[in-house]
């Protein structure tokens, strides 16, 4: 029962995960917005180089769904490797695992700044990771679904 479960959860990703990554980029985006824009919190440097990777995610994607191809995954993905690197970095700068003197932010605001701090380890880098992985995610079974249509 819990592999049928599994397998037809997988099987809907695959068939509709353009969607999903389309959805999770449209509201990390609104989220950045929202955080810097609303309440005022000032991005760092590689917060800004996350929004660079991330917010053309969501007319890609877009672009992609409107014409009713899948290559546009292709495209897609060179961006959301990266941003999954930098967040991770990011992520482990702001946990101190990374020591704080291998920060590219030495200028305005520091790197190790955290907003938001949840559970100890819920940082804005860390939710940006979590998006990029969820994109990277939807998109591998995306891509394998319609490459076996193709």
């Amino acid at each position: 029962m819990i592999k049928r479960f599994f397998a037809t959860s997988l099987g809907l990703i695959g068939r509709y995960g353009h969607y999903l990554a389309w959805t999770i980029a449209l509201l990390s985006m609104l989220l950045s917005l929202y955080l810097s824009d609303v309440l005022h919190f000032l991005p760092c440097v590689l917060c800004w180089w996350t929004r660079i990777l991330m917010y053309p995610l969501v007319a890609v994607i877009g672009v992609g769904i409107l014409r009713r191809e899948w290559q546009w995954v292709y495209y897609v993905l060179p961006l959301t490797l990266v941003g999954n690197a930098l967040t991770a970095y990011h992520s482990l700068l702001q946990w101190g695992i990374i020591p704080e003197a291998l920060a590219p932010c030495t200028n305005g605001i520091p790197c190790t700044t955290k907003y938001l701090d949840f559970f100890g380890f819920v940082t804005i880098p860390f939710l940006g990771l979590l998006a990029f992985t969820g994109i990277n995610v939807c998109l591998y079974l995306y891509w394998k679904e319609n490459k076996r249509v193709a």
